[in-house]
């Protein structure tokens, strides 16, 4: 008897509940995803690189004051008509673009228990099988297929598989962080335990989780025995840990070297803008001609 094909990759759950407090005033009525990062709002990105990683059916898992992420993935027929009439073919593609990307669902979080909590509120909808989870903070280039290769590692060695990218030693006290042993694949590393957000001095590597995950549906059970950690939530990188100490089912991770921008931090914020719109087609050439006027002309030169 041949053993079993694994389920297929087609679900994606995206964390959407967060107050996006780190952007207020701007943040006080508008969700933090839907701030623009160019043209297109965040959780745009997030929901396209799902997207074109093969995955068809999206769960949002939102909070209060989300109402704006459902009507960005809706039809707006008023809107549509008007574009028509203007006959702005080309702003009428990226708005129509938006209604149809993927089967998309929404379900309120409730309680802002951490990211484990969200993660397990996506349980009946998951079922039994894999599943993805991209945290809209975290935008990757499409240049950089990450998602895909996790989704092609997962389906070799089964269990849950994680993303992980390195980072400045001094900063890893910010991240999850793994252990890891290598593999014959130079970018695919097995995880042997993980630490949420270690004490300076105190991590076992420099390889910090980031937020992509292709997890195994044996996760909810590990998250409904995970208790509240660090701040008083439930980490989804607990309850992984947890998985690791059953021996049950393996965790792989990719090492991740591409393009990540992180839209959580202002600063960093700024910086993907920056960098998207300066590699734009329509927009770089422009762009880049006044940034460097802006750069070598209007700044203040140190003595």
């Amino acid at each position: 008897m041949t053993p079993a094909q694994p389920a297929p990759l087609r679900k994606a759950v995206v964390p959407a509940a967060g107050m996006g407090t780190r952007f207020l005033p701007a943040t006080k009525a508008t969700p933090k995803e839907m701030l623009p990062v160019v043209d297109k709002p965040a959780i745009q990105y997030v929901v396209e690189e799902a997207v074109s990683a093969g995955l068809t059916d999206i769960l949002m898992i939102t909070g209060r004051n989300k109402r704006a992420l459902e009507d960005h993935f809706d039809r707006n027929q008023e809107l549509e008509r008007i574009l028509q009439d203007k006959g702005d073919q080309d702003r009428l593609r990226k708005v129509r673009a938006t209604n149809d990307l993927a089967a998309l669902h929404y379900v309120r979080q409730g309680e802002p228990k951490g990211l484990g909590h969200a993660v397990l509120c996506a349980a009946p909808h998951v079922g039994d099988e894999p599943f993805a989870v991209l945290l809209g903070d975290d935008l990757i280039d499409p240049r950089d297929p990450l998602l895909a290769r996790m989704a092609e590692v997962q389906r070799d060695h089964g269990g849950s598989v994680i993303a992980l990218m390195e980072v400045d030693p001094a900063q890893i006290h910010l991240y999850g962080c793994a252990e890891v042993a290598l593999t014959k694949d130079a970018d695919v590393v097995e995880v042997t335990s993980l630490v949420e957000k270690p004490q300076p001095g105190q991590a076992p590597s420099n390889l910090a989780v980031i937020g992509r995950y292709v997890l195994s549906p044996a996760v909810f059970d590990a998250l409904r025995d995970t208790p509240p950690g660090r701040g008083g939530e439930i980490q989804l990188t607990d309850a992984l840990e947890r998985l690791l100490a059953t021996g049950d089912e393996p965790i792989h991770a990719v090492v991740f070297k591409g393009r990540r921008y992180d839209t959580g931090d202002r600063g960093d914020y700024l910086r993907a803008i920056v960098r998207l719109a300066c590699e734009r087609e329509d927009l770089g050439a422009d762009f880049r001609t006044w940034l460097h006027q802006y750069v070598t002309q209007s700044l203040p030169h140190s003595p």
